[in-house]
């Protein structure tokens, strides 16, 4: 079963809400229990968030690597490369943060 604190979002699994909230420190009066339809969103949802944030972290790395090659200006053309990858890789982490942004609004996480 799924639980989800009313005060803060936090999710917790087990058979009854915890005694606390091991986030805001609310008591349990303050944990729903998710219906099974909403549990199953949560649940199966769990790995798309992960492959966001791990594309979200690629994406910064690609854009420091790019920054790095734009600073070492050997050759205009690969200078123009790292330009287009450093805006490129913009645009993905953003795409990625805002399909997380959708998924938390819809309890999907």
């Amino acid at each position: 079963m799924l639980w989800k604190c009313t005060i803060c979002g936090y999710m917790h699994e087990g058979l009854e809400a915890p005694d606390i909230c091991p986030k805001c420190g609310q008591g349990k009066e303050k944990f729903v229990a998710l219906s099974e339809e909403d549990a199953k969103k949560v649940f199966e949802s769990d790995r798309t968030n992960d492959i966001h944030m791990e594309i979200v972290q690629l994406a910064m790395k690609i854009k420091d690597l790019a920054k790095e090659g734009m600073e070492l200006n050997l050759d205009p053309a690969c200078v123009a490369v790292f330009k287009k990858a450093h805006q490129d890789a913009w645009v993905i982490k953003q795409r990625s943060k805002a399909e997380i942004e959708q998924h938390l609004k819809k309890g999907k996480w």
